[in-house]
């Protein structure tokens, strides 16, 4: 059974930005994508580099070590659409990001 867990408050994930977090012993990474919230596993498949720590251009995140890039939105890597990550619902309530585990 899933449950939508606080991972973060709104305000400390800039517009354009995103952030590492851990919900349910998952490393998972928020995107605020022009006030839109994404989530995704944190984990790049290439070597375990840390999306949230990537560059945010639009939706796309580009890993900060080997500059593997994925649609935050989908998960899918932008070069090889096999490759994907995990993605996970987000909701804001009362200011708070909140992704279902």
């Amino acid at each position: 059974m899933s449950e939508f867990v606080k991972v973060a408050l709104a305000k400390d994930v800039p517009v354009g930005a995103g952030i590492s977090v851990e919900a349910g012993g998952k490393p998972i990474a928020v995107f605020n994508c022009d006030g839109i919230f994404y989530a995704i596993d944190d984990t790049c498949p290439h070597q375990g580099g840390p999306l949230g720590e990537g560059e945010l251009a639009g939706t796309v995140v580009t890993c900060p070590w080997h500059e593997w890039r994925f649609d935050a939105r989908t998960g899918v890597n932008t070069d090889d659409a096999t490759c994907k990550v995990a993605t996970y619902a987000v909701r804001v309530e009362d200011g708070a990001v909140l992704v279902e585990i």
